[in-house]
């Protein structure tokens, strides 16, 4: 009887895992999004600059030019953050996945 009970509550314990986990992976895709978009702005700014280099001289928007660089140069360090802190959570939920599935072949018929 209570091998029959505990059969019974770890089916929907398995799924909550599973679901929990495929939630995560979800999320880290989403961060991921952020980090190529948040990537992608400098590179949005600079085409912009370079599109409109011949309206202005670089010494006397000097002041302007440097900040504007600073802050794109961390936009670019913080997209790479991202990018690269979603693929390795993405990896490791990939990881704990496989060991579900190792563990419970019942979920791994529905997952693969």
């Amino acid at each position: 009887m209570d091998a029959m009970r505990d059969s019974a509550e770890s089916g929907p314990t398995i799924i909550g895992e599973a679901q929990l986990l495929l939630a995560e992976k979800r999320t880290s895709l989403s961060v991921m999004r952020t980090g190529i978009a948040v990537l992608a702005l400098p590179s949005s700014v600079f085409s912009v600059l370079i599109a409109t280099s011949r309206y202005y001289d670089f010494l006397r928007v000097m002041h302007f030019l440097i900040p504007l660089l600073i802050l794109n140069g961390l936009l670019v360090i913080l997209g790479f953050y991202l990018i690269i802190r979603s693929v390795y959570r993405m990896r490791r939920y990939d990881h704990l996945m496989q060991g579900l599935k190792r563990k419970h072949s019942a979920i791994a018929e529905l997952l693969d």
